[in-house]
């Protein structure tokens, strides 16, 4: 069951924790900031949140959690590379449009946080190992 549960979890609070964090720095802003990119990372805490709670259950040297550990490796290059890269492109093609009065009424600006710094990864990871362990902890109590 909360294998189910940790997931969503590990969403939950990492989306309640970026809101807060941008509340904190950009005010009223905060809630057009919500999506990609931010402090911590969502996709980070949702893998290491699962992984490390295979990790305390069923040992850190099984086959699952060696396989949970490559997934989180992939989406951490994919959060500091490509995706931030796509924010960088995001970026210069508003300053492209915002140059040409007519195509910047036709487009939408486009979104330029979409990555992740590695501050904002190592908190997805911490987050997500500490939420491993609670969880951990609770599905014992609960005899889960």
């Amino acid at each position: 069951m909360m294998y189910v549960l940790a997931p969503f979890i590990g969403w939950l609070v990492a989306g309640t924790m970026k809101f807060i964090v941008n509340y904190i720095r950009f005010g009223g802003e905060a809630k057009a900031r919500i999506g990609n990119g931010g402090f911590p990372s969502n996709h980070t805490t949702i893998m290491t949140t699962t992984v490390a709670l295979i990790g305390f259950k069923h040992g850190f040297l099984t086959p699952e959690f060696g396989l949970g550990v490559a997934i989180t490796y992939i989406v951490i290059i994919d959060a500091l590379g490509l995706r931030r890269h796509v924010g960088y492109h995001a970026e210069h093609l508003n300053q492209l449009t915002a140059k040409d009065t007519e195509l910047s009424r036709k487009l939408k600006k486009l979104r330029e946080s979409m990555g992740h710094t590695r501050i904002e990864v190592a908190g997805g990871l911490v987050l997500g190992a500490l939420l491993g362990f609670v969880l951990d902890l609770l599905s014992s109590l609960l005899g889960w």
